[in-house]
């Protein structure tokens, strides 16, 4: 199959691009962790590539370069995959969903493929064939966009924006399909609140948008100025949301960070449910982009639960590290939950929805490196940990191959470092069950599922 695709993220208008290094007639073999597909160039270097399926032969951009290898996007695509297809955001794909070129019902099998791939790495041989469930639902699901911006001096005009991946550069965009329809209208409104105003990107740093399921929408727009003049009651009024901040953020800190609240309007917080446990979160603060699939894992991991009572006639302690808001330990901890959460803005949260929920008596949120809360960790518990990408820390792997509890419920957005972890306890503990989660439809991300039982 012979086919000519030009791939636009890399063309149009740029900013912080160098005189591109192009090579042509790449073929790609698979995919590896991290959703790049893998190739080779003629002098044997490898190369990594968004932009291309398994088998296809490229037109590649380079955006890295290594010693070893390259990574690259490609631009056009030789010949083509039966597993292509067109992408519904052409022009952003690449910065928000890279897998949106690769038909949906593949998604799955290639996720569980980087699963096996991560723990073979470890010479750990899942004991069951790997399932990674999705809802079926490929678009529209996340609730929570963070948006850049853009100025266009042709039309002197100010756009929402994404980075393009691979390059400091960015893209001016309208929408993303992976956002609920509230977002992308409460984003565009108060774009366009922002260009009467005949503000310039330059002013503005980033603009974060969350939805709840009942499509109540709030938003932070972070500056870069502490002057920068508060909005209206009108201007505030044609945003049409449930609630707004202005927040001055650092501009020596690239990321998002709340140096000062400059103006506060309507909600703070949204509240959504989770097993019909009634959760709020405030904009900046952690909850999960897709709900129903979170649920599902949830239901999963409910069934491994140990609720009998310990032979104290107590009820069975479970303690839930890196916990955020509580999520996971206040729908299905039991009576006996103790949530360890180094962010103190998590904490504040879930500090509110134990009070909401009535629950002082029977779970206990503790501010802590989940590393510093060891004491926590005994034989008695039920431990369940649902670490950042970088895994567990090797303190608290210790602590678990001394305490010995009899069962580990490990949730983990990473595969690659959750195998890394389940190989350093495995003088301790095998698998029982596993299972995948697409929680992040068209992009690589995959949360895997490991439940851990003393030997």
């Amino acid at each position: 199959m012979v086919a000519h695709y030009l791939l636009p993220a890399l063309h149009g208008k740029m900013k912080g691009m160098k005189k591109p290094v192009i090579f042509e007639h790449i073929p790609f073999s698979h995919i590896v962790g991290g959703g790049q597909t893998i190739g080779q160039l003629p002098s044997g270097k490898k190369v990594f590539a968004w932009g291309v399926l398994p088998g296809e032969t490229a037109t590649i951009q380079q955006t890295k370069k290594k010693s070893s290898f390259i990574e690259a996007v490609a631009t056009t695509i030789e010949e083509a995959s039966g597993e292509r297809v067109e992408p519904v955001d052409p022009t952003s794909y690449l910065s928000t969903s890279p897998w949106q070129i690769l038909d949906f019902a593949k998604e799955s099998h290639y996720k569980s493929a980087l699963i096996e791939e991560a723990f073979e790495l470890h010479n750990i041989v899942l004991p069951n064939a790997i399932e990674t469930y999705t809802d079926g639902r490929a678009l529209e699901y996340r609730n929570k966009i963070e948006y850049s911006w853009w100025w266009d001096n042709d039309t002197n005009q100010l756009d929402l924006a994404f980075f393009r991946r691979g390059t400091k550069g960015k893209i001016p965009i309208e929408k993303t399909s992976l956002a609920s329809p509230a977002i992308t209208e409460a984003a565009v409104r108060i774009r366009d609140v922002l260009r009467a105003r005949g503000l310039e990107a330059f002013s503005l740093k980033t603009l974060l948008v969350r939805a709840s399921q009942a499509g109540e929408v709030i938003a932070q727009l972070y500056v870069k100025d502490d002057a920068f003049d508060v909005f209206t009651e009108a201007e505030l009024t044609a945003m049409n949301i449930a609630g707004f901040e202005l927040i001055f953020s650092n501009p020596k800190s690239p990321a998002s960070v709340i140096t000062k609240r400059l103006q506060q309007y309507g909600r703070e917080a949204l509240t959504d449910t989770i097993l019909g446990v009634p959760f709020t979160y405030a904009t900046e603060g952690f909850f999960q982009i897709n709900l129903p699939v979170y649920e599902q894992a949830l239901k999963d991991m409910q069934e491994w639960i140990n609720t009998a009572n310990t032979p104290h006639g107590d009820a069975r302690p479970v303690v839930d590290l890196y916990a955020g808001v509580g999520s996971i330990g206040l729908t299905i901890g039991g009576e006996n939950v103790t949530l360890v959460e180094i962010n103190e803005h998590a904490v504040r949260e879930m500090q509110r929805n134990i009070a909401a929920l009535g629950r002082e008596a029977t779970a206990t949120a503790v501010l802590a490196p989940s590393e510093k809360a060891l004491e926590h960790i005994h034989k008695d518990a039920t431990i369940i940990v649902d670490p950042p990408r970088a895994g567990l820390h090797q303190d608290v792997i210790n602590t678990l191959l001394e305490q010995a509890p009899e069962r580990i419920i490990y949730l983990s957005c990473n595969p690659v470092t959750q195998a890394r972890d389940v190989a350093l306890l495995a003088e301790t503990y095998g698998i029982r069950a596993h299972k995948g989660y697409n929680f992040f439809p068209r992009t690589p991300h995959i949360e895997h599922l490991v439940i851990l039982d003393k030997k």
